[in-house]
């Protein structure tokens, strides 16, 4: 595993739907600031940065975003990568069923490679997060190993219940109540699960009519593979947060705790 290139791949294909009207992608909303060195010298931070600089403290030093046409401000903003240190990129997603088919637009270019999967609208806790996942892939062999965070809002998420040596034995998919405390938000996975989601989304086309289903969670997707005997690992991170700015109450929360912790910084 070490010896592969490790990739991050950034779905950006929402239409914000939940906090429009917004003039720009909610992939730059502006959430806290960059702090330059110098005092009051502070700029606006965009919410996918957060991501992106996760994923470079665990050494990934390429991604790509893959964009719903018309989203052209995301690769105008951050070009090529440079202000980053990072190598960017960016692919048009194709068919608009559901993450899954985003993510598989990337195939061609990540199917030899450790994938980190990350969503560009989130901010979350811990710092180290790919760090811990990445580690945990190597050591435990997994096919793929999801980043958990303690959640109260099931209905929200991707549930995970997983045994006490961090073996994932079940994902549900926003279910109205649920005695699972924890949901998942990141992942990292070897090109044996790449490989089972594209050939998994090449038998639905040609079985169904598409237009005709909802929207497919990714997490049906690994469930799947948990079925065929993916191995699945958990690391949970129990003391950690996870705010998705594409709603309105954790936009406003996470804009209000950003706010407040540069006020805190700046006296």
């Amino acid at each position: 595993m070490t010896k592969r290139q490790i990739i991050g791949l950034l779905p950006a294909g929402g239409q914000a739907t939940r906090i429009s009207p917004l003039p720009l992608s909610k992939e730059l909303y502006p959430v806290g600031f960059q702090d330059f060195g110098v005092k009051y010298n502070w700029r606006p931070k965009v919410v996918s940065q957060y991501l992106l600089e996760k994923m470079q403290l665990a050494g990934i030093d390429k991604a790509y975003f893959i964009l719903r046409p018309g989203k052209w401000d995301i690769p105008a903003y951050f070009g090529d990568g440079t202000m980053l240190s990072m190598n960017l990129g960016y692919l048009i997603m194709g068919l608009g069923y559901g993450v899954p088919f985003t993510l598989d637009q990337a195939y061609p270019f990540v199917q030899d490679a450790v994938v980190a999967l990350g969503f560009p609208d989130i901010l979350f806790q811990p710092e180290d997060a790919y760090v811990r996942i990445l580690s945990r892939l190597e050591a435990s062999n997994a096919d793929v190993v999801l980043g958990l965070f303690p959640t109260d809002k099931p209905q929200k998420a991707g549930m995970v219940d997983f045994d006490d040596k961090g073996r994932v034995q079940l994902i549900v998919e926003k279910p109205p109540q649920s005695d699972l405390r924890y949901m998942w938000g990141i992942a990292v996975w070897t090109p044996a699960f790449t490989h089972f989601l594209h050939e998994y989304l090449i038998t639905l086309k040609a079985k169904s009519n598409l237009s005709q289903l909802p929207e497919i969670p990714i997490g049906d997707i690994i469930q799947a593979a948990i079925n065929k005997g993916f191995h699945v690992e958990a690391e949970a991170f129990s003391d950690g947060t996870y705010l998705d700015i594409g709603t309105p109450d954790d936009l406003v929360r996470a804009v209000r705790q950003f706010a407040a912790l540069a006020s805190r910084e700046g006296e």
